[in-house]
């Protein structure tokens, strides 16, 4: 999955759980399309259109739509030279085609990669983050989301993620509709189209674990890897440190926004510390993340 010519370290693991995460994605989907072909027989032709232009924008303009709720603008090297300067020396390390750059105008100090290859790739930074971190401390933000890109993983959780929002449709438009109101007890038919919710909300339920847990490796993946590209562990480990702690001071209102783009996100507006909340979480916990690049920095720092 990763580019061979990239720098970054290659992630057997996170190679296999992606293969693994798209082959169960893709069976939840089968089985998802079935039902509804099953279910309306005589309108298999629009489900098929429908579900396949869904698949199709998803895939081509998730990136786009998700850059632009993140309030992302591309910038020049003239608006943000110290940001460009960061990302240039970061692909030079790794031999990696420069992404596009873009400033999202907000007080949460986070970073974000999206794109479904390198040539569509955007690195976006929050006016709070720039604002923070030393310049090394930058670096080492930059590196994680740049390893997204280099490894694909942003494209990945992109098509991973359609399946829980057509099952989050499904799942809503049924209810909505009234199917299962208006269905009759002894109706064969109305029974198989009352059971669409609940086939539906089993898909949504199995694909945002399936992404969930992904999503938890593939940070510890971009930080372990950016950190080796870099060489300077304590750096990232200091912005992280920098970052979780600066989300306390930030207005509850501002968190909430943002919390709906935690997967992108280099740390989450809201961190989980219930078990449960750590089980659906998005992002490994900050103990795990620090305590991996403090390993590395003691390997590195060994002659």
């Amino acid at each position: 999955m990763a580019r061979a010519r990239s720098r970054y370290a290659p992630d057997r693991g996170l190679t296999a759980r992606m293969v693994s995460t798209m082959f169960f994605i893709g069976l939840l989907y089968v089985v998802l399309v079935g039902v509804l072909v099953a279910v309306l027989r005589g309108a298999w032709p629009v489900v098929l259109i429908i579900t396949g232009g869904l698949f199709v924008a998803q895939f081509w303009f998730s990136d786009r739509i998700a850059a632009y709720g993140m309030g992302a603008r591309e910038v020049t090297p003239q608006e943000e030279p110290a940001l460009h300067g960061a990302i240039d020396r970061i692909c030079a390390l790794a031999d990696m085609s420069k992404p596009r750059v873009a400033v999202a105008r907000s007080d949460v100090p986070n970073a974000f990669a999206t794109g479904r290859s390198e040539k569509t790739a955007l690195v976006c930074a929050t006016t709070g983050l720039l604002r923070r971190l030393e310049p090394d401390e930058l670096e080492g933000v930059l590196a994680h989301e740049m390893s997204h890109v280099a490894h694909r993983d942003v494209a990945v959780m992109t098509i991973a993620s359609f399946l829980g929002v057509l099952a989050g449709i499904i799942t809503r438009v049924a209810l909505w509709g009234g199917l299962a109101r208006n269905s009759r007890g002894n109706d064969p038919a109305g029974v198989v189209i009352m059971l669409i919710p609940l086939i539906s909300a089993v898909v949504y339920a199995l694909s945002f674990l399936l992404t969930r847990l992904l999503s938890r490796y593939r940070e510890l993946s971009a930080d372990r890897t950016a950190a080796l590209l870099t060489g300077r562990p304590s750096s990232l480990a200091s912005a992280l440190t920098k970052v979780s702690g600066q989300m306390a001071r930030i207005p509850t209102e501002d968190l909430r926004k943002a919390e709906p783009y935690n997967a992108f996100y280099f740390v989450p507006a809201f961190a989980a510390k219930e078990s449960l909340g750590r089980l659906l979480s998005s992002h490994p916990t900050l103990e795990q993340r620090l305590d991996q690049l403090a390993r590395l920095s003691t390997g590195l720092s060994r002659p």
